[in-house]
């Protein structure tokens, strides 16, 4: 069958998620012709008068106060603040092997929130909404990249259906199993976190008051991501929950029934809300961390979760591939006001200089997280319990904590 050739782009980036839809949104020039590609046709998502757990989206973001700029800048915000979330004004951390805590609030920062929690698809539909006004942009869904081949002027992507793209820079925004950095070659460093994360929207017994919680085990951290205080009626009881397990526990969890799965987490969160009344569909998935050793090569450039994924424990996620999105928008433009190319390899440094060192930090602190929350002993214990409570006393110290974590010093 002979290819369908569509015109040459500028720039295809590859991902419809928040970091590639975001890019697009922020790419202002008019001059570049711009496709998106993406495998999936995900219809919108329905907003509903009576909420129950499958009308959530199993997949949250807590989005922190930089992100939220971020989506202001890409029009996407004014969108989002029809739709349904959650701003936090406080944060309760604690360990279960002791009496370590911290509790964080919005009020002894001076900030209106410490960050927002919405839902995935919520963020997506407005950035798309967005995106169908700009007439320089088209998009390509469902369209499955099977095959890449890279020139010295241009990169040439066939897709299952037989067309051929071509542009003079190709974004990977395609998330954590990149096909396009599979394709490409690029380098990969991975860690296993040795933790499955089950995700689900829960009701409980007692308000979240817009606080989020954090409890730290031994076989894994557990976090409960207050939900949807946007909207007129009362659905001050549903949260999205987070547990990261060992994979062995994780699948324990994964297999019991809504009840008794129900029952678990109320004892592994200490009833801080109460009683866990539901439960929606779980979702399981294995946790590792992955960083590009390059963050582009020659045409091709990464971003998001295609350049470096993270454990959830801290939310973090979508934060950095949304920083990784303005970085790289930003250097793209800096070029072309100085009269450099798309691809210009002084571009892909400069985004790279700008993001790499800022995202391998946030890792190795999860990281070290992770290690130090797993470990049992005696004297690690006592130190963690110690620890927590003198950072809990010292509010230079945890104001400093929860402004990077914010996104406000970045």
């Amino acid at each position: 069958m002979k290819p369908k050739v569509k015109s040459d782009f500028d720039i295809i980036i590859v991902g419809a998620g928040m970091v590639g839809l975001t890019i697009a949104s922020l790419l202002k020039d008019d001059q570049l012709r711009i496709a998106v590609v993406d495998k999936s046709d995900t219809p919108p998502v329905p907003m509903v008068s009576e909420l129950e757990s499958s009308n959530f989206d199993a997949r949250v973001s807590a989005l922190s106060a930089a992100s939220r700029e971020i989506l202001k800048r890409a029009g996407a915000w004014r969108i989002i603040e029809s739709k349904r979330y959650c701003d936090f004004s406080s944060m309760f951390v604690w360990d279960a092997d002791g009496t370590g805590s911290v509790k964080f609030s919005a009020e002894e920062l001076s900030v209106p929130r410490l960050g927002t929690i919405i839902e995935n698809s919520f963020v997506i539909d407005a950035l798309l909404e967005n995106l169908y006004k700009k007439a320089n942009l088209e998009i390509f869904r469902p369209c499955s990249i099977i095959s890449l081949d890279e020139g010295d002027e241009s990169v040439l992507l066939e897709t299952e259906d037989n067309i051929r793209l071509r542009a003079k820079l190709v974004i990977a925004a395609d998330g954590v199993n990149s096909k396009i950095r599979e394709l490409a070659n690029f380098r990969v460093r991975e860690w296993e976190y040795n933790h499955d994360a089950i995700v689900a929207t829960v009701k409980t017994e007692s308000p979240h008051q817009e606080m989020a919680l954090q409890r730290f085990m031994q076989t894994g951290p557990l976090a409960f991501l207050p939900l949807c205080t946007g909207l007129e009626i009362d659905c001050q009881d549903w949260s999205s929950i987070v547990w990261s397990a060992e994979p062995s526990y994780a699948k324990k969890l994964f297999s019991l029934s809504d009840d008794e799965f129900c029952f678990e987490l109320t004892q592994a969160s200490e009833s801080r809300l109460g009683r866990i009344i539901d439960c929606s569909r779980r979702h399981l998935f294995p946790l590792r961390q992955r960083h590009a050793v390059n963050y582009s090569k020659r045409r091709i450039a990464l971003a998001g979760d295609a350049a470096h994924s993270i454990h959830p424990l801290a939310g973090q996620g979508a934060n950095l591939g949304l920083l990784d999105a303005e970085a790289l928008v930003n250097k793209i433009t800096e070029g072309l006001n100085a009269g450099r190319e798309v691809a210009d390899p002084v571009i892909m440094d400069r985004y790279e200089r700008a993001r790499k060192a800022h995202n391998l930090g946030m890792m190795g602190l999860m990281q070290g997280f992770k290690h130090l929350f797993a470990d049992e002993t005696m004297i690690v214990r006592w130190l963690r319990n110690v620890g927590m409570s003198s950072i809990n006393d010292m509010s230079i110290v945890k104001n400093y904590l929860a402004r990077q974590a914010m996104g406000l010093d970045s």
